[in-house]
């Protein structure tokens, strides 16, 4: 079962187990310079809106009504970053999720397919993996969600296949088994820890043309960033339930025509950002990356496109380097102090 709660989405799986939840948000962040080095982490500036498509039936295509699932609003060029909360009493549930841009695999670059695969592998592990920011092109390096429109050549589903049909995020999450959580569960109180948790890392919280609004993701700036092994036995994961969301893109520009609501106010640019001393993040784990995958690696960036075209996609792209970067640590159980030196 998914909910929308408070811009977020919840997976629940009780007929699993009454601990196996997942919670889901879409952060609005800085689009970082797409400029070849390899950046920190930025932050969240707060949830992007989720409205559900059925309840604007009337203002939507009949594809989007096909898919279901929810809606947000981006901005052309604006960037996001997915943040992933597992739940559980005492120790967090394992959830394996994958995500797709345009039914585009951002881990493997492979065309969707459901179901889950090891080799290689294309999920995530939550709560081992807090956060995912964007396309997997290296071991420890991703390149930045990054909205464009769809039918522009620029996003990654276009570069893929050739075409531009589907847009989005795409979204399916796989629960532990119930007898693999509860074996783990024993282990993990006698040994006094659990899987990793990390909080996010926010300061804040008519009918058109389908092309005039349909948005997609596209490689924006490099970013470093792991994408962790799983560290469970595949056959762990219960295939057998499974819950997934289309997430569609709606234009910013034209958000308010459907919904009647105003589109969040567009983020600081990087430098602007860089330039008030806030901070950005270095996120260290004991875990063990996974590869980048070759088909991301072989994608063009947004602004390596435009210039291709002659167009300038990406205003404010100015390179930045930032001064105040804050390290996170995983490892730490829900209100465990940490012991820095003295």
């Amino acid at each position: 079962m998914i909910e929308l709660k408070n811009d977020g989405l919840q997976f629940s799986f009780p007929e699993v187990h009454k601990e196996a939840r997942l919670d889901i948000d879409f952060q609005r962040t800085l689009r970082i310079p797409d400029d070849g080095s390899n950046h920190p982490l930025p932050p969240g500036l707060g949830s992007f809106p989720l409205q559900h498509v059925d309840d604007f039936a009337d203002d939507i295509s009949e594809r989007w009504l096909t898919h279901g699932g929810v809606m947000l609003p981006m901005y052309q060029s604006e960037a996001m970053w997915l943040n992933f909360s597992a739940r559980g009493n005492g120790f967090p549930y394992p959830v394996a999720v994958k995500i797709a841009t345009g039914k585009i695999n951002a881990v493997t670059g492979e065309e969707w397919e459901n179901g889950l695969h090891a080799d290689p592998q294309d999920y995530v592990v939550v709560p081992e993996q807090p956060w995912l920011d964007g396309y997997c092109v290296e071991k420890g390096i991703i390149r930045q969600f990054v909205a464009m429109p769809l039918g522009a050549g620029y996003t990654a589903e276009e570069q893929i296949t050739g075409e531009a049909e589907h847009g989005g995020i795409q979204v399916i999450a796989y629960p532990m088994r119930r007898e693999a959580y509860e074996e783990h569960r024993k282990k993990w109180k006698v040994e006094g820890w659990g899987p990793n948790v990390m909080g996010q890392m926010c300061l804040g919280s008519i009918q058109e043309d389908a092309a005039m609004y349909d948005m997609g993701l596209a490689p924006g700036g490099r970013m470093r960033q792991e994408i962790y092994d799983d560290p469970y036995e595949f056959n762990e994961w219960d295939t057998e339930n499974a819950s997934r969301c289309f997430v569609h893109i709606a234009n910013s520009m034209v958000w308010r025509s459907i919904t009647g609501k105003n589109p969040p106010t567009t983020p600081p640019t990087s430098r602007e950002y860089t330039k008030a001393g806030l901070p950005w993040f270095e996120y260290y784990s004991d875990g063990e990356a996974i590869d980048g995958s070759g088909i991301l690696a072989g994608l063009k960036s947004v602004i390596q496109i435009g210039q291709k075209k002659g167009d300038v996609p990406l205003p404010e792209n100015e390179s930045v380097t930032p001064g105040n970067v804050v390290q996170l640590r995983a490892g730490l159980r829900p209100g465990q102090v940490r012991e820095g030196q003295f």
